[in-house]
């Protein structure tokens, strides 16, 4: 069947439609990733957003559920150069048309991705429509110029879990493929609060790998519920849209600091740099990707990282004198992690769990297991 992309400036694009047919509408992002399609379209940070995947074949391994971050996929649609309709690869359950069309995310193939990315890599990011319904390209246009954008939207308390529950090891599957992750190598058991902002499962395998009973509670929870569950250490996760609307969030993270360690990641990262009074703002095409270079400050090692977000914390907006700036970018030297001086608070804007990407930032996951060792005393 004939697909559609059209953009908010009226670029048009034209190829076929694989997947759910029917129309999807959000913002156009690409990543950079070479593998990993079912985790990229099941993380709940895209949320809101259609996703162009750089790497030109896609869909040939095919989809099982073992790899999936979430229990459906949270992207609005997909743009892919080949998609393809069979699969090769013993650990596939499902073709990954059939995939898509199950949970109705539109694909768009047979198209020039390379154009379509310069063309946001030149003019940022911007709120698109692929319909396989209409061909009024006009309509289309406006109909996308309608789109409400991800600025001031606060997407985190909508894919947030509604309850309380406690991650249960043996439900999920083992997807580190790091062997130094082992659980409970004779050290106590540690109770993790984890707030779900929009969290990718194998965070919570990361943390059960480190010897701990994760407890993860909705986005709005009061830093005194959790304060209540007499915590060793609290965990701040991904997860869509602007950080800025979010500040029950904040409001809780001041509410915790000092009285118990605290470990955020991409949305909780950036909500840490709020409720240490920085400021946010929105990049031009945002970081996705699983092969960003990223310099730790203190060793001077680079670590390749896997990368999801749109907003940055602005690195001049915080006080130098309490927080001390971990990482940066080596792309374009955006602020990629923060630790505060004194209170045991730390933070960073990519995804060490990955899922997909590398593993060269697990040791995160190690060193807020120690955090909380030595805060227990």
């Amino acid at each position: 069947m004939q697909a559609i992309l059209a953009l908010e400036d009226g670029r048009i694009f034209r190829g076929e439609g694989y997947g759910s047919p029917g129309e999807c509408q959000g913002e156009v992002v690409f990543n950079t990733s070479l593998t990993g399609y079912q985790e990229i379209a099941t993380d709940p940070s895209y949320a809101g957003q259609i996703v162009v995947l750089t790497n030109p074949q896609i869909g040939n391994y095919g989809t099982n559920q073992a790899d999936n971050e979430a229990a459906k996929p949270f992207i609005e649609g997909l743009i892919v150069r080949e998609f393809s309709r069979v699969s090769s690869n013993w650990r596939s359950e499902q073709v990954t048309d059939e995939y898509m069309e199950r949970y109705q995310v539109p694909v768009l193939a047979e198209i020039d991705t390379r154009a379509l990315v310069r063309h946001l890599r030149d003019n940022g990011v911007m709120r698109g429509v692929i319909s396989t319904v209409s061909s009024d390209v006009e309509a289309l246009v406006q109909k996308a110029r309608k789109i409400r954008k991800m600025d001031g939207t606060d997407l985190a308390k909508v894919v947030s879990t509604k309850t309380i529950y406690t991650f249960d090891e043996s439900d999920s599957h083992n997807q580190t493929g790091d062997p130094l992750l082992t659980p409970g190598v004779d050290r106590p058991q540690l109770h993790v609060v984890a707030y779900d902002f929009g969290m990718k499962r194998n965070i919570l395998r990361m943390l059960t790998r480190e010897g701990c009973k994760v407890t993860v509670v909705p986005a709005q929870t009061s830093a005194e519920d959790v304060l209540g569950m007499k915590p060793d250490g609290v965990f701040l996760s991904n997860g869509p849209g602007d950080p800025e609307p979010v500040d029950y969030a904040v409001n809780a993270i001041r509410g915790m600091m000092g009285r118990v360690p605290v470990f955020g990641i991409c949305l909780g990262h950036q909500l840490c740099g709020l409720a240490l009074g920085g400021k946010t703002y929105k990049l031009k095409f945002g970081h996705h990707g699983g092969n960003h270079p990223v310099r730790n400050n203190a060793t001077g090692k680079v670590e390749i990282t896997a990368h999801n977000h749109n907003f940055a914390v602005d690195p001049e907006s915080v006080n130098a004198n309490e927080v001390e700036l971990t990482h940066v970018d080596l792309n374009d030297n955006t602020l990629e992690g923060l630790r505060h001086k004194t209170l045991p608070l730390f933070s960073v804007q990519y995804h060490p769990e990955a899922a997909p990407g590398p593993h060269d930032s697990h040791y995160l996951f190690r060193d807020f297991r120690n955090l909380m060792e030595e805060w227990k005393g």
